[in-house]
């Protein structure tokens, strides 16, 4: 598993180097400043969104409006003011660039609430690095509301649609498929099922998941060795179905010809390569649209039913926090406190003021 996150690492490392060269130079301090404390995957981010911050700053800014990125210094933040943020956050609601492809197009590119938030916090950051470094005068980001963010409903599937999920995917047995659909699905249903199993029945992260080797699972132990996010390693337990169909995988695993001796990865693509985080998404899709059309599921759905199921037997919101590596268990008090709502309208009906 290191070796797959090392490399990962690796060309994040060098993604975000590239990024940070189109960016004003002023900005590497505050990037090498955080280095310690942030994943590279956070800090791409940062540099994604101050970039589309800076584009704007020196369209729109009256002082710094055409002064190109390699001009400016730590002090144009002195010039821009908590208004001007204001700005920024209406601008990214709906805005266009030219395609860099095709110079005559242009793209076009929407924020919600929780786009506008994360810009505004990557905005926030640098203030606050350079205002603690004393060298702004102010931190007009810290003044700025933050959009907010109203609750949407959580898509999940129910009890029913998993079981009709994973039969489908155990037997291709559909009128929604063509024959040569279910001839191609019948070489990788085995690794499919395995997939499905193992999200359903663990609630891991999809990046999580294609990062296991075969090293990593234990089979006496019914357990597997994932990374987390921010870079922790941590064992998670698995049930009966789950090893099964891991087991029935990892045999026709060993007699798929074209993959190299020395590939560790747990779930091969059809190239007998490490398959990808994109990839399992497509596979979800395409098997989840058949099962619940009018429900979009992606990996991050399946996860959300695992730790829907998980409160609902355990009521433990601590539990579930753990299971699902939520740093904070607010973040999953909030996810789930539509379940709660439910328990505690449950719990009028348990008692009887005067007996019938």
């Amino acid at each position: 598993m290191s070796t797959y996150h090392e490399e990962q690492k690796a060309k994040d490392t060098i993604r975000l180097r590239a990024l940070l060269e189109e960016l004003p130079y002023f900005l590497g301090e505050f990037f090498r400043g955080i280095a310690n404390t942030t994943s590279v995957k956070t800090r791409i981010n940062y540099a994604n969104d101050l970039k589309i911050f800076f584009t704007y700053i020196t369209k729109q800014h009256k002082k710094l409006k055409n002064i190109p990125f390699e001009d400016m210094d730590v002090t144009c933040l002195n010039d821009i003011t908590a208004e001007d943020i204001d700005c920024f956050l209406e601008y990214i609601t709906y805005y266009t660039k030219p395609d860099p492809v095709n110079k005559e197009k242009t793209l076009s590119f929407q924020n919600d609430e929780k786009g506008k938030a994360r810009k505004l916090a990557s905005i926030r950051s640098m203030y606050h690095f350079f205002f603690k470094k004393q060298k702004v005068s102010s931190n007009p980001a810290a003044i700025v509301d933050t959009p907010k963010i109203h609750d949407k409903q959580i898509i999940r599937l129910e009890a029913n649609e998993v079981a009709d999920l994973l039969d489908l995917v155990e037997n291709c047995d559909t009128d929604a498929m063509s024959k040569r659909q279910k001839a191609h699905l019948s070489h990788t249903q085995k690794r499919d099922l395995a997939l499905f199993t193992l999200l359903l029945g663990t609630g891991m992260r999809v990046s999580e998941c294609v990062g296991i080797n075969i090293s990593d699972i234990d089979f006496h132990n019914n357990s597997v060795k994932i990374l987390r996010k921010g870079g922790n390693e941590t064992t998670l337990y698995f049930g009966e179905e789950v090893q099964q169909a891991l087991l029935e995988y990892i045999t026709q695993r060993a007699q798929q010809k074209n993959k190299s001796e020395k590939e560790e990865a747990l779930f091969l693509s059809n190239r007998g390569t490490r398959i990808t985080v994109r990839a399992v998404q497509n596979i979800v899709k395409k098997y989840a649209r058949i099962v619940s059309p009018a429900k979009k599921i992606s990996p991050h759905k399946l996860r959300s039913t695992y730790g829907t199921a998980l409160y609902q037997e355990t009521g433990d919101i601590y539990l579930v926090a753990d299971v699902l590596g939520h740093a904070d268990v607010n973040t999953t008090r909030k996810h789930y406190a539509e379940i709660e709502e439910s328990r505690r309208r449950n719990a009028a009906k348990y008692i009887k003021l005067r007996k019938s």
